[in-house]
């Protein structure tokens, strides 16, 4: 009995003394997690699931701050309503919940909460059924959905995807993946049962992709921004004093299986357009680029490239530039290989391209087509020799190490990517996650690697290389449009892609590509576009990571305070300019300058870095 009264009077004097520590600590002083998003998990969840550490990379990646919470955590907390800008009930984790979670999360909406909803969050009972008359969630989503008892199975169908151009644009979709991209290429009809002004999102070599969605059913009055043949698949609305974003695709799982670009899309929509949250940008110094990779697989590549050597393309890059070195190609003995230790010719042009500052990287393992046709079916242990022959050999000539590959024909079992970390390397190129940036992704719902960056590649339509776009008979014209349009997305996004092509076959483009090098050396001159390669991206979001930040609000005022134990040079931070007013240094090196509806906040050379602006009273 004493020990219980010892026990009771020690918590008695914690409490206090936690009491006397916020009486001199306030908590207003700065209000914490001004910008955070509160990711929403049931209870037995634990908060390391990769179902739930998907949506903490996408926001890192996209430098925001996601914070996962335990469902009684935020509905029963000790310590008040956690303070947070809104809340996000991610799929495939939160797929059952009682009625006093949707009763709750209706509260928070209706008092001027901001919720994004997503795809089968919260669609079942605890015990595991799916209610009569749909969704709970129906009214907050705007739209009925998770219809089992009038559909069945049926409920759930998979269809093509569509949305407006302007939206597509919005939501951080480069042109190319979804098709058409300019509003004069808009077909009266489509074959997806979307409206005729969509555009449709498209998969590299296969066309529209179809992606599964509930069927909806009712009017929408909110802003509709995808649709297929199911309904709605994304939309945002009103619903009395708050706002909700329902997105009727499951994002996390997508992204567990290399298709990662709209759960990091909408992360970004719901952070920036629906709730004008400041966020740290992916490129050096806020200025968005392309990483052009050239592959260079066999001897047919050396008179295209001697070609190339008269073109303005030497004028610009650096570049991505990765060779298979050996001296066969299709078969041990061909002859038809780079052979970059032995053929003068390849020697070359790697020294020229070397003394240009561009990066020598391996282009998979020796035998380009060989490697490629077995690398996934051979034991690795003896397919191993040929990574480290390609490695070694390019390293030989350039007399730097290499860290930068892109896979013969794509196909890069996950062995690969992790012989590719344990080796030095910092990047890879990649098929999958197509139209994305550069990102740490998963697959089979595992994360690849720690410090490797996957640099997945942009497409047009169903092609992504010149030879591709010949193959499936894209006009000059078209395609001289989307590398214009693609690097005026990279600008007005503040990010980086990766295209790729085979030098034999970019040389019919030639006054398309001198047409596209005048942009971007334009661009270039203003300040507003680079060439980077892999590994300067890699290596610049590798220190990113080891930048800490936060953002403080109080009366108004912001307070992003920022640290890093080496240096903040080169990180760069956005703010909308519709909700704040030019924010000011107070403590450590920035610059400030407006890029159209933001203002960006470039940091100089010092570990430590405070900036206030004030919000704009509207």
């Amino acid at each position: 009995m004493k020990k219980r009264v010892a026990i009771i009077g020690s918590a008695s004097l914690c409490l206090f003394a936690l009491a006397a520590w916020l009486a001199r600590h306030p908590r207003d002083r700065f209000s914490p997690g001004a910008d955070r998003l509160i990711l929403l998990v049931p209870d037995e969840t634990n908060l390391s699931d990769p179902r739930v550490m998907v949506w903490l990379d996408a926001a890192n990646e996209e430098g925001l701050h996601v914070v996962p919470m335990h469902d009684s955590s935020f509905l029963r907390p000790l310590f008040g309503k956690p303070q947070c800008a809104g809340v996000i009930l991610p799929d495939s984790v939160h797929e059952q919940a009682g009625d006093l979670f949707i009763a709750a999360m209706d509260g928070y909406v209706a008092t001027g909460g901001n919720l994004m909803v997503v795809y089968d969050a919260a669609t079942k009972s605890l015990q595991g059924s799916y209610p009569e008359s749909g969704s709970r969630l129906s009214d907050l989503a705007g739209v009925n959905y998770a219809l089992y008892k009038a559909l069945g199975g049926a409920m759930i169908q998979a269809s093509a995807v569509g949305g407006a151009i302007p939206v597509m644009d919005q939501l951080g979709v480069p042109p190319g993946k979804y098709y058409p991209f300019l509003l004069s290429k808009l077909t009266k009809s489509d074959a997806s049962g979307g409206r005729s002004d969509d555009a449709q999102l498209k998969r590299y070599q296969y066309g529209n992709l179809e992606y599964p969605s509930f069927v909806t059913s009712g009017d929408y009055a909110g802003q509709i921004l995808l649709r297929s043949r199911a309904g709605i698949v994304a939309g945002e609305h009103r619903y009395e004093k708050g706002s909700v974003l329902f997105v009727n695709i499951p994002l996390g799982y997508l992204k567990s299986n290399t298709d990662g670009l709209l759960l990091h899309t909408f992360l970004k929509y719901f952070a920036v357009h629906t709730l004008s949250l400041p966020y740290l940008l992916s490129v050096p110094d806020g200025i968005g680029g392309l990483v052009l990779n050239w592959h260079i697989d066999s001897n047919a590549a050396i008179n295209a490239l001697q070609e190339m050597n008269h073109w303005t393309i030497l004028h610009q890059g650096p570049y991505s530039i990765h060779i298979t070195a050996g001296p066969d190609t299709y078969a041990l003995g061909d002859k038809q290989g780079f052979d970059v230790l032995h053929k003068g010719a390849s020697q070359d042009l790697v020294h020229k391209y070397v003394n240009f500052g561009d990066e020598i990287g391996s282009h998979g393992g020796w035998i380009h087509n060989y490697f490629a046709a077995h690398v996934d079916t051979e034991a690795p242990k003896d397919m191993e020799k040929f990574l480290e022959l390609n490695r070694t050999a390019l390293e030989q000539v350039t007399g730097k190490p290499v860290v930068e590959y892109s896979a013969p024909s794509g196909n890069q079992p996950e062995w690969v990517t992790n012989w590719l970390e344990l080796h030095g390397f910092v990047a890879y190129y990649f098929t999958g996650n197509t139209g994305m940036g550069p990102t740490q992704g998963y697959r089979v719902g595992r994360r690849e690697g720690q410090n490797i960056w996957a640099f997945p590649i942009v497409q047009m339509d169903r092609a992504a290389s010149f030879e591709e776009l010949t193959a499936e008979d894209v006009s000059f014209e078209v395609i001289e449009q989307w590398l214009e349009a693609l690097t005026d997305f990279v600008v007005s996004h503040e990010q980086v892609r990766l295209a790729y092509f085979h030098p034999p076959g970019i040389l019919p483009f030639r006054k398309e590509v001198h047409s596209w090098l005048q942009k971007t050396m334009q661009l270039k001159a203003q300040g507003r576009f680079r060439w980077y390669t892999m590994a300067q991206m890699a290596n610049f979001l590798n220190s990113r990571k080891k930048v800490v930040w936060k953002l403080n609000e109080r009366d108004g005022l912001a307070s992003l305070e920022a640290a890093d134990p080496q240096t903040l040079a080169h990180q760069a931070w956005t703010f909308p300019s519709n909700k704040f007013g030019k924010p000011t240094v107070v403590r450590g090196a920035a610059t400030v300058h407006q890029d159209g509806a933001r203002w960006i906040v470039v940091a100089g050379e010092g570990n430590r870095l405070t900036v206030e602006a004030r919000k704009s009273s509207q």
